[in-house]
């Protein structure tokens, strides 16, 4: 009786066109017409990677833009931290958060080195630095803080202990690109800065990262470790990896940087949209401002708390069965994966803040594309419930 019918018309359930699905994050990408210029130049100078013109065009755009002193690109920002550990010849235990993404505790355990999890702070979820003090051992060496939704670190307390017990500070600043506090550029910070270009970020190359450093000889060891160690065609100084950007992704990113003002202003009204919506319905609280002059609303975090009619995990899905695809950044812990979870600091009794944030954090849809009537149908699905 059916077989006169199309495939689709008997399927239960109906999957929704790839186009009315609203995913957490979607690339802002320039136009394509706007890139083909540039790949011509490419194809014409066959110059693909090692250090081009577009290469050193982009870090010093870049640099301006961030308003930092020295830059080095990366093809990925993961590439970026295991290089940041070698630069600075870490070793030992470092102090992290448990509350990031794994690549930060990963780069450190591809270097040798111990993480160490120290709980997070209730408003900020940054790493917390009245924590930090009692984590520190004989053989602790450095601290890895992360500007966890680009929400600035307490940078001041953070190097005051630092300078305190002779430690390096390394920034996971991947989701810090443009942010500014009242002193300029939030990756200034420490004694290194890493940045991710990664297709979900809110400055992307396709994939990419930088290190941002303080003085040209830091940046000059950076561009060796980057490069397999060579200083010349016979020369090589340092054990190091083949972490060069292309010149295709560097050729991206100085034309998405024409773009990026209009992402960023985006982003902004939709965030506020979000607050406006969102700051009368019981048990959700939105993140606030952590001392950020100038923020790039790379993520919108919503807490869902016990005065809420359901779970986070339950909104979670309500969100699924409409084709919305918010996600739990960051659950699990890092911490709370396998291979770290035998680690002392790991325990769950020590990390009360970050468990308790992990089960009630959902990051709603945010991107530039992302149109007033997608957050009103998002606002919708939580009142409604």
């Amino acid at each position: 009786m059916n077989a006169a019918l199309p495939l689709r018309a008997i399927e239960s359930p109906i999957e929704s066109p790839i186009d009315e699905r609203i995913y957490v994050t979607q690339p802002h990408l320039a136009p394509l017409e706007e890139f083909i210029p540039y790949l011509q130049q490419i194809w014409d100078s066959k110059v693909l990677t090692n250090g081009g013109p577009f290469h050193q065009q982009f870090e010093a755009a870049l640099c301006k833009y961030l308003g930092v002193k020295h830059l080095a690109l990366f093809t990925n920002g993961t590439l970026a931290l295991l290089t940041a550990l070698q630069a600075l010849r870490v070793t030992g235990e470092v102090i992290t958060t448990p509350y990031s993404f794994v690549a930060t505790a990963h780069s450190l355990v591809w270097n040798g080195i111990k993480p160490v999890f120290v709980d997070v702070d209730p408003d900020t979820l940054n790493l917390d630095p009245a924590k930090i003090e009692a984590a520190i051992t004989s053989q602790t060496t450095a601290i890895m803080p992360v500007h966890c939704y680009g929400k600035p670190c307490d940078v001041d307390a953070i190097q005051k202990i630092a300078d305190n017990y002779n430690l390096k500070v390394i920034y996971d600043a991947a989701h810090a690109f443009g942010v500014q506090t009242d002193t300029g550029s939030v990756l200034e910070h420490g004694d290194l800065a890493v940045l991710s270009f990664h297709a979900t970020k809110v400055f992307n190359t396709f994939e990419g990262g930088a290190i941002i450093c303080q003085d040209a000889k830091t940046k000059q060891r950076i561009d060796h470790l980057k490069n397999f160690g060579f200083v010349d065609e016979t020369t090589v100084v340092a054990s190091g990896i083949n972490g060069k950007m292309s010149e295709i992704n560097a050729a991206f990113g100085l034309l998405q940087l024409q773009h990026i003002d209009e992402a960023l202003a985006r982003r902004a009204q939709i965030d506020a949209m979000y607050r406006e919506r969102l700051r009368d319905i019981p048990g959700i609280r939105c993140m606030q401002k952590a001392g950020e002059k100038v923020a790039n609303h790379s993520y919108f975090p919503i807490l869902v708390g016990p005065e809420f009619p359901i779970s986070r995990d339950a909104l979670y899905q309500k969100f699924r069965d409409h084709d919305i695809y918010a996600r739990r950044y960051f659950y699990p812990l890092i911490s709370d994966f396998p291979i770290y979870r035998g680690l002392p600091s790991a325990h769950r009794e020590n990390l009360p803040i970050a468990h308790a944030a992990a089960q009630q954090v959902l990051c709603l849809p945010i991107f530039p594309a992302l149109t007033d009537g997608m957050l009103e149908r998002i606002v919708g699905l939580i009142a409604d419930c």
